[in-house]
């Protein structure tokens, strides 16, 4: 049964950096595409970026492109999100997701999300 859970989130300064992880459980890596979604306070969620471990694709949105990394881990069923020289406007919950590639549609359950935090 696929499940995936996030962590790493929490308060961070503008400009500051943060990894989040999703460790993967009922599937592996390469037989999925995976990517990280935010919901910030009054908005809907939004996909950010994602990944193919099969074609080695990559997608990110013009609001990350360039602050934001997607990567995977296989020996660890993991997949990473670096974020670096964050905004404020980063702020939001943060999910990742099993997805039919990238770009993809989300074929399983949502994690409990972590929360990010930019503010000085």
């Amino acid at each position: 049964q696929l499940q995936l859970v996030e962590s790493g989130g929490g308060l961070v300064q503008p400009g500051g950096s943060l990894r989040l992880s999703c460790v993967v459980s009922g599937f592996t890596l390469d037989q999925i595409g995976a990517g990280w979604f935010r919901q910030a306070p009054g908005k809907e969620r939004e996909g950010i970026t994602c990944m193919s471990v099969s074609d080695g694709s990559t997608y990110y949105a013009d609001s990350v492109k360039g602050r934001f990394t997607i990567s995977g881990d296989n020996a660890k069923n993991t997949i990473y999100l670096q974020m670096d020289s964050l905004k404020t406007e980063d702020t939001a919950v943060y999910y990742c997701a099993a997805l039919t590639g990238c770009p993809g549609t989300n074929f399983g359950p949502w994690g409990q999300g972590t929360q990010v935090t930019v503010s000085s």
